[in-house]
């Protein structure tokens, strides 16, 4: 694909995969989506399909301000950090056992 990626701990947290649209993406959560929607719909927008259902939203990069990018990409970092973390990995590992046990 080829397209430009950020990364912190070898996992995407934005692209400029719609470059050519004019737009950025940045990886956040359905929540966060929501609110920046809900204050800028001027500015995002849920990218479309499964990934936009997760999360996945569009910037517009010619309206954005140096400020509103930087706490953008800051939010999609900060979450991906958060997933990233090795108590997370535990939960969810532990999660699993007990799924596997249940069905035994």
């Amino acid at each position: 694909m080829g397209a430009v990626d950020f990364r912190v701990g070898g996992r995407i947290f934005a692209t400029l995969a719609s470059i050519h649209q004019g737009y950025g993406n940045l990886m956040l959560s359905a929540e966060q989506q929501a609110d920046f929607v809900g204050e800028r719909p001027d500015l995002f927008l849920p990218v479309h399909g499964g990934w936009g259902r997760m999360g996945a939203t569009h910037i517009r990069l010619d309206v954005a301000t140096e400020d509103v990018l930087t706490g953008a990409l800051q939010a999609a970092w900060k979450l991906r950090v958060d997933k990233n973390s090795p108590a997370k990995k535990k939960k969810a590992a532990a999660k699993k056992a007990a799924v596997k046990k249940a069905k035994l």
